[in-house]
C-alpha cells in the first residue's frame, strides 16, 4: 500500500528533506504544501543579491523545478495548511481541502516579527523573509530617496548595504546600545558601525520608534524622543517568531519553537520538524538551542528524512553562519554565548580579521572578516574545545593551521 509523507512548507529544510527522503529510500508519495507560489529558493541572497538586483528569481533557485519533478514530488501551492489532526492523519488547508499524511514533516520556518505602532500599515513600511518582500521594496527603490531601516541586526544592516548600492541614502535605527549587540562582541559592532558609516549609511543607537508617518504612502519615522527621520521607504527588521502554531494546536510540543530530539522527532512518533521552527538538542553546547541558518535547516533535515525512514541519524552539527555585506564576507562559527574573553588576530581598524571568542579558556566561536583560512581551522577547533594558550590566536606569526596540532 501506498504512503504518503506530507511536508509543511518550502523551505531550505524541506528543500533538503525531499532529496533526503528519496536517498533515504523513500519511494512513496512526498507532497509538499506551501502558502507561497514559488518553490526551494535561497533565502540569504533575498536581502542581498536578490534586493540588489545582481541575481533573478532562477539564479537562487536552490534547484531547477525539473529536478524536484523527476524525483516525483508533488506541490500544493498558494495555499495555508490550518489544521492537523493528527488522530486521523490529516491536514486541513485553508481552502477546506483535507490531505491525509502517514508521516509528516514540519519545515514551517518562521516569520518576521510585526511592529504594532501608528502608521505601520502605511505603504512603503516593509518587512523580509521572502521572494514577495524582497520585490515590495524593490518597488520603492529610488536613487536618491530616503530608506530608514528599523533595526540593527544582520538583516537591517545586510538590507542597509544593498540599499546603498541601489543608490538610496539609508539610516538605520537601532535602539539598543550598539548594532548587533545581541550576536556579537563591541569590537565587531564599532567595526560594522564604521564601515556602514564610511559606505555612507547614517546609523543612531538608543533609539526607540514609536510610529510611522504619511498619507497613503510612508514620509517618516517618529522617534519617543521626538526625533522624526524622513522616509520614502522602511524597512523593518526586528526578529523574527517561529511558525509553530499548527503543531502547538494539535498537541505538540512546543517552546521557542517544535521541540525534537537529536533525530529530528518530536513527540508524536510520526511527526519530525526541522529548520527554523525547531528546537532540538546539541551536544556540543549541552542545551537546546533553535538555530536560524541555511546549514542547521539543511543537516537537520537530513536527520530528519533518516527518522521517516525508520533509522536513526544524529543531528548534532557546529553551528556556523555568514553574512555578506559590501566587500565583507563574514563567516561565523559556533555561539558566543556565555565568552568571558575576546582575542583579535588581525587588524579591527582594517577589513580583514578574526575575533576568537572564549569561555574559561575554551574556544567556543569566532567571527572571521574576509578570513576563509581563519574560518575553516576555528570550525575545527570549535568542534574540538580547543583549549590553547591564547596568545597564540593573536599572533599572526603563527600559521594557523598550526593550531590544529598545538
Amino acid at each position: 500500500m501506498t504512503k504518503t509523507c506530507v511536508i509543511i512548507g518550502a523551505s531550505h529544510a524541506a528543500a533538503q528533506l525531499v532529496v533526503s527522503l528519496r536517498s533515504e529510500g523513500w519511494k512513496d508519495q512526498i507532497v509538499v504544501i506551501s502558502e507561497e507560489l514559488d518553490i526551494f529558493y535561497h533565502r540569504p541572497p533575498l536581502s542581498k543579491a536578490y534586493l540588489s538586483g545582481e541575481k533573478n528569481k532562477t539564479q537562487i533557485a536552490i534547484r531547477p523545478r525539473e529536478a524536484f519533478d523527476k524525483l516525483g514530488i508533488e506541490f500544493v501551492l498558494g495555499v495555508r495548511a490550518e489544521k492537523i489532526n493528527r488522530k486521523d492523519k490529516t491536514i486541513t488547508l485553508n481552502n477546506g481541502e483535507v490531505i491525509h499524511y502517514d508521516k509528516l514533516a514540519l519545515c514551517t520556518g518562521a516569520r518576521a516579527r510585526m511592529l504594532q505602532l501608528p502608521g505601520v500599515e502605511l505603504e512603503g513600511v516593509c518587512y523580509l523573509r521572502s521572494a514577495h518582500d524582497a520585490e515590495s521594496i524593490q518597488r520603492q527603490v529610488k536613487p536618491g530617496g530616503r530608506a530608514v531601516i528599523v533595526g540593527g541586526g544582520y538583516i537591517g544592516l545586510e538590507t542597509a548595504a544593498s540599499l546603498r548600492a541601489l543608490g538610496m541614502k539609508v539610516t538605520v535605527l537601532e535602539a539598543a546600545n550598539r548594532v548587533l549587540e545581541r550576536v556579537t562582541c563591541p569590537q565587531m559592532s564599532e567595526f560594522f558601525a564604521r564601515v556602514h558609516r564610511e559606505e555612507g549609511v547614517d546609523i543612531h543607537t538608543n533609539v526607540q520608534v514609536s510610529g510611522f508617518i504619511g498619507q497613503q504612502h510612508v514620509e517618516g519615522v517618529v522617534c519617543a524622543d521626538g526625533t522624526d527621520y524622513q522616509a520614502d521607504l522602511v524597512v523593518v527588521g526586528v526578529g523574527i517568531i517561529p511558525n509553530a502554531e499548527i503543531a502547538k494546536d494539535c498537541g505538540i510540543a512546543v517552546d521557542n519553537g517544535i521541540v525534537t530530539d537529536e533525530f529530528a522527532r518530536t513527540n508524536d512518533p510520526d511527526i519530525v520538524a526541522c529548520g527554523d521552527v525547531a528546537n532540538h538538542p546539541n551536544r556540543l553546547y549541552q542545551r537546546r538551542l533553535r538555530l536560524e541558518s541555511v546549514p542547521n535547516a539543511c543537516d537537520q533535515a537530513r536527520s530528519a528524512a533518516a527518522s521517516v525512514c525508520g533509522t536513526d541519524k544524529v543531528y548534532d552539527t557546529l553551528p556556523w553562519f555568514w553574512s555578506d555585506q559590501y566587500d565583507i564576507k563574514l563567516q561565523i562559527v559556533g555561539l558566543n554565548h556565555g565568552y568571558d574573553a575576546t582575542i583579535v588576530r588581525g587588524d579591527v581598524t582594517g577589513r580583514s580579521f578574526v575575533v576568537f571568542y572564549f569561555n574559561n579558556g575554551v574556544l567556543i566561536a569566532a567571527d572571521c572578516v574576509n578570513r576563509v583560512k581563519e574560518f575553516m581551522v576555528a570550525k575545527q577547533l570549535v568542534a574540538k574545545k580547543a583549549e590553547l594558550d591564547l596568545a597564540l590566536f593573536a599572533d599572526e606569526t603563527v600559521e594557523i593551521k598550526s593550531l590544529l596540532t598545538a
